[in-house]
C-alpha cells in the first residue's frame, strides 16, 4: 500500500513515547490513518495541527497493516490558535470529519468543501465570513453519509415556494401555509441554505440549530457523542460573538 497526496490533518493522537497515530482526509481516498515517527516533537508539532494542509507519504507493506506516514507542511492553519472562535470552529469540522468518515473511502465533495471552509475561516476578518459555510459543509456531510435532506419542495404539498420549515422526522422540507399549524414542532428552514444568499446571524444559528438535530440523531451516537462538546464550545462561542 502506498499513497502520497495533499491531505488535511483532521486528528492526531499520541502513540507510544514519541510517536503519534494521524488522521488525515485526501481527494482520491478518503481518510486515512498512519503512524508518525516522532510525531510528538518539537520539530512536527507544529505541523501535525488539525486543519493544516500536508503533503502525506503513507507507506505500508499490507492493506491491513497500519501505514507508515511521513509528513511536509504545506499549509499552515495554526496562526488562529490565540482567537477562540476560529479556533472552536477548526476544532469541531476536523473532529466531525475524522469521526463521521470511514477510513479508505473517497469523498472528494468534502475534501474540497472542507479545504474551502478551514481557509475561510483563516482568512475571513470575523466568523460571518464563514459561518454560513459551516453550516452549508455539515449538510454535505450528512448528504454525502446517506442521511440528506430534502429542501427542494415541501413534502406535504409538493410545492417549491416559500419553504419555511424542515420536519425534524422525515427531514424534509415543509411550506409556510403547510406547516403553520405544526411550527412549533418544525425547525426553521433558513433562506439562505435555499437561495444561496449570505444568511442573517439568525439565519445561521437556526442553520446550525437544523443541522446539529440530525447529526445527532444521524451520526454522532455512543462514544463518538463525545465530540459534540466541541461543537456545543463554538454555538456558544458564536451566540456570545453576536449578542
Amino acid at each position: 500500500m502506498h499513497v502520497e497526496a495533499e491531505a488535511i490533518v483532521c486528528a492526531v493522537r499520541g502513540h507510544g513515547e514519541h510517536g503519534a497515530i494521524v488522521r488525515a482526509l485526501t481527494w482520491a481516498d478518503g481518510l486515512l490513518a498512519g503512524y508518525v515517527r516522532g510525531g510528538r516533537s518539537r520539530r512536527l508539532r507544529p505541523t501535525l495541527v488539525p486543519g493544516n494542509l500536508i503533503r502525506a507519504d503513507y507507506r505500508a507493506r499490507t492493506e491491513e497493516q497500519l501505514p507508515a506516514l511521513t509528513v511536509e507542511l504545506t499549509e499552515s492553519r495554526a496562526s488562529m490558535l490565540s482567537e477562540p472562535l476560529p479556533v472552536a470552529a477548526i476544532e469541531w469540522t476536523t473532529a466531525l470529519t475524522a469521526s463521521a468518515l470511514p477510513e479508505a473511502q473517497p469523498y472528494p465533495r468534502l475534501y474540497t468543501a472542507l479545504d474551502g471552509l478551514l481557509a475561510a475561516v483563516v482568512a475571513a476578518p470575523s466568523a460571518r465570513g464563514w459561518a454560513a459555510a459551516l453550516v452549508r459543509y455539515e449538510l454535505l456531510l450528512l448528504s454525502e453519509l446517506g442521511f440528506g435532506l430534502d429542501l427542494s419542495a415541501c413534502v406535504a404539498t409538493g410545492s417549491r415556494v416559500d419553504l419555511a420549515y424542515v420536519s425534524p422526522k422525515s427531514g424534509g422540507a415543509v411550506s409556510r401555509n403547510a406547516g403553520e399549524l405544526y411550527r412549533d414542532r418544525l425547525l426553521p428552514l433558513p433562506p439562505f441554505l435555499t437561495d444561496g444568499a449570505p444568511g442573517t446571524w439568525p439565519d445561521i444559528l437556526d442553520g446550525l440549530r437544523l443541522t446539529g438535530h440530525f447529526l445527532e440523531r444521524d451520526l454522532l451516537h455512543g462514544r463518538v457523542s463525545e465530540i459534540l462538546a466541541a461543537r456545543e464550545r463554538l454555538v456558544g462561542r458564536l451566540k456570545r460573538a453576536v449578542s
